[in-house]
């Protein structure tokens, strides 16, 4: 399988195929060497590993999001947590580690896009 192939089959693990069905659908010509670069790097061999547990990369995705200030995509790994199997007390652990590292401003705006995203979780399951 290439590397494009298993990353494809690993987003879509993870991220669930309605949201890749969205994103393929808004490739363009200008971000498709983008979207393959993401699909074949990200997904086809950082997440595609068996070295550690989705749970795992789940928790320290959105350590590093939330440490780096890139929040648009918190919310999207948030929802991939239905998948890797990782707790809401788990990304609490994560985002206690950014505040102590990383900063409190930080973690606090992670921890209002993760409730707000779980809230929206489970209203869609009522």
């Amino acid at each position: 399988m290439s590397r494009y192939d298993k990353g494809m089959e690993t987003r879509r693990a993870v991220l669930g195929d309605a949201h890749v069905d969205r994103a393929e659908a808004n490739k363009t010509e200008f971000s498709k060497p983008f979207q393959s670069l993401i699909t074949e790097s990200a997904w086809g061999t950082v997440w595609a590993s068996d070295n550690i547990s989705r749970r795992e990369r789940s928790m320290i995705t959105l350590a590093l999001l939330a440490a780096t200030g890139n929040f648009e995509e918190i919310p999207m790994h948030i929802r991939a947590t239905a998948r890797t199997g990782a707790t809401k007390t788990d990304v609490m652990e994560a985002f206690q580690h950014v505040a102590i590292y990383a900063g409190v401003p930080k973690a606090n705006h992670a921890i209002k896009l993760a409730e707000a995203t779980y809230a929206e979780m489970e209203a869609a399951d009522k």
